[in-house]
């Protein structure tokens, strides 16, 4: 029998109660596996998605997309880690919420010891999405301007420093005035509280009536539209996220009507599965990090068996920045 360990499951899609701390046995390591200890685990929306059923799984069901800790054993091919590797990782395979795991090294890389396991573990996914969106899915130029939702988020917090470090004006959507002070305090230009302001029409004032050149949106269904209707000709759209649902089909002719506009739905998964591409993210990401140009802001941190309530926080707009998980 192999090692047991603890971990999250869930029997079925659900409410944050499906969520069970339990006993599980881990696999024997294969040539290219890993053994992370952890020391900390990534709380993220996708998770949501994945309990609830949004993003399929098979059941019993997994949780967590990433997490940092310490290499405790390695398969005979593997190149990337060594025993007693500090580490972190965002990626398939799902089942970060365990205080070990057995995972491929595909998505490992070396954490530097100027970056705790907190932070490491509060910053992959979100910090690596900040990465790709920022110089990929559209590549942020000083003295362009942006829309940018949910600024006060994990995702979000990251892209205010990062974007305000490449020059960019930004203009960020957020729940609260309390979240509008806390993206201001991180460098964000202008606010708009979504709740109270129509965040179209106020876009539109704060640009004079150009728009903008790219809008980041992670709430889908309820802000697309809208958010198509800030950008300036030949904008681009860049939608990462379902916050509030998927987003509906569209007639893509649309796009042509409001001014040849450009719309990209990335994922994270595309960039970690491809190894040089993981890695020079990384090291940007980590590099902004020790520079202290991007702060990595844990504002909460829960014990692993109480995660109902973290998810609990986080689907009610509760959570800003980072959040964490202790086994």
């Amino acid at each position: 029998m192999g090692e047991i360990t603890k971990a999250i499951r869930i029997q079925q899609n659900g409410d944050p109660e499906e969520m069970k701390l339990v006993d599980v046995e881990l696999p024997a390591l294969g040539a290219n596996d890993v053994l992370v200890r952890h020391e900390a685990v990534g709380l993220n929306y996708i998770d949501v998605y994945f309990r609830t059923g949004l993003y399929p799984q098979e059941m019993p069901g997994k949780l967590g997309m990433e997490g940092a800790g310490v290499v405790e054993a390695i398969g005979s091919d593997v190149t990337y880690v060594k025993v007693g590797d500090r580490v972190a990782y965002a990626g398939q395979p799902i089942g970060a919420y365990a205080v070990k795991r057995v995972m491929p090294q595909d998505t490992l890389v070396v954490l530097p010891d100027s970056i705790s396991f907190e932070q490491g573990a509060a910053m992959m996914l979100q910090g690596l999405t900040v990465q790709y969106l920022l110089n990929d899915s559209y590549t942020v130029k000083a003295g362009d301007t942006v829309l940018l939702h949910a600024a006060a988020g994990g995702v979000g917090l990251i892209a205010v420093q990062w974007l305000k470090a490449l020059g960019a004006r930004v203009i960020g959507t957020v729940g609260s005035a309390e979240k509008a002070e806390l993206a201001k305090s991180y460098g964000c230009d202008e606010t708009i509280i979504y709740t109270s302001e129509d965040f179209v029409a106020r876009t539109r004032e704060l640009t004079n009536g150009n728009g903008v050149n790219v809008v980041y949106d992670s709430i889908g269904k309820d802000t697309f539209m809208g958010s198509l209707d800030c950008l300036a000709p030949r904008g681009t759209m860049v939608t990462f996220g379902n916050a509030t649902g998927a987003v509906p089909a569209f007639e893509v002719g649309m796009l042509a009507a409001k001014g040849s506009l450009k719309v990209t739905r990335p994922t994270l998964m595309t960039y970690v599965h491809d190894r040089p591409m993981l890695e020079e993210m990384a090291k940007d990401l980590f590099a902004r990090v020790t520079s202290g140009q991007v702060k990595i802001e844990i504002n909460q941190r829960y014990p692993l068996a109480d995660v109902s309530k973290a998810h609990t926080d986080l689907e009610s707009r509760k959570t800003t920045g980072s959040t964490i998980l202790i086994p």
